[in-house]
């Protein structure tokens, strides 16, 4: 068995596709054009790059791009009365703050300034807490790109056991969440790196999620023939190589479809961040 695979980047063209045209008929309809602000402090060049593929994507469906550049020793006092000015401003109708800040800002003070109307990352407490009562406004975008994957390649949630390898608040936790919405209906477990025996539940799923940020550590021999595996990971090895957090090789020999990595979830994130927009302008 060579495993399906689930082209994240195919999707997501196709999804930036229907993004576009949607912004284009709010613009004739409301003459309202979504708009997106980034804020980017320091000059971390991953982080530098993350912005730029994103603004460029704004650009591409027709959604106004507004970067916030500020150096790596700005106050959070400063961060904050920004966030103040972008949460009052009528223009921009999301915000996205680029992790990691600093050390010396108070990373979560700055989530928690966000309006819960232009969280469109879905980061903040609020957005997760909404999640968690059953009424979500933003999927957090890395969540939300797997679960499209998963639906749009006609991959069967409903009644399926999902194992989610790993609990960050920006992953783990949110996807366990979004899988259990009433309509999705996954039954899912959340295992970590304290968790016994794992590699039993893993083999016990019919979908897995690895999300815990360690290169290639779900073999094939942890995952049931057959089952579908999504590879949230992304990690650099000391010869540059990009690879997830799947021996992907291996296991696309078992599974029966399997995400990419790079090629995979990342286009996803983007396009979810764009649709979340969207969602945020059309709510004015």
């Amino acid at each position: 068995m060579t495993a399906v695979l689930l082209d994240g980047k195919q999707l997501a063209q196709t999804m930036q596709a229907e993004i576009a045209a949607q912004t284009a008929e709010l613009l004739r309809t409301r003459g309202l054009r979504p708009g997106l602000a980034a804020v980017l402090v320091g000059e971390d060049p991953a982080s530098q790059i993350y912005v730029r593929n994103k603004r460029r994507a704004c650009d591409k469906v027709g959604i106004a791009s507004f970067l916030h550049e500020l150096p790596a020793a700005v106050t959070e006092l400063d961060l904050l009365a920004l966030i103040a000015r972008l949460n009052a401003d009528p223009a921009v109708h999301g915000i996205l703050v680029q992790l990691p800040l600093p050390p010396h800002i108070n990373e979560a003070a700055v989530v928690d300034a966000l309006s819960p109307f232009k969280d469109v990352d879905g980061f903040s407490p609020h957005s997760l807490g909404l999640l968690a009562a059953g009424r979500p406004r933003f999927l957090p975008c890395t969540p939300h790109g797997v679960l499209q994957l998963l639906v749009r390649n006609n991959i069967p949630v409903a009644g399926a056991h999902v194992v989610v390898i790993g609990r960050s608040n920006i992953v783990g936790k949110p996807l366990a969440l979004i899988l259990m919405q009433k309509g999705i209906d996954a039954t899912v477990t959340v295992c970590h790196s304290r968790s016994k025996n794992l590699a039993d539940w893993t083999r016990s799923a019919d979908i897995v999620v690895a999300a815990l940020g360690k290169a290639r550590f779900l073999r094939a021999d942890m995952v049931r023939p057959g089952a579908v595996v999504v590879d949230v990971g992304i990690n650099r090895l000391p010869d540059g190589t990009l690879v997830g957090d799947v021996d992907f090789e291996a296991v696309r020999q078992v599974a029966s479809a399997i995400t990419p990595v790079p090629g995979g979830v990342g286009p996803m994130t983007i396009t979810m961040l764009l649709y979340n927009t969207l969602q945020a302008a059309r709510s004015v």
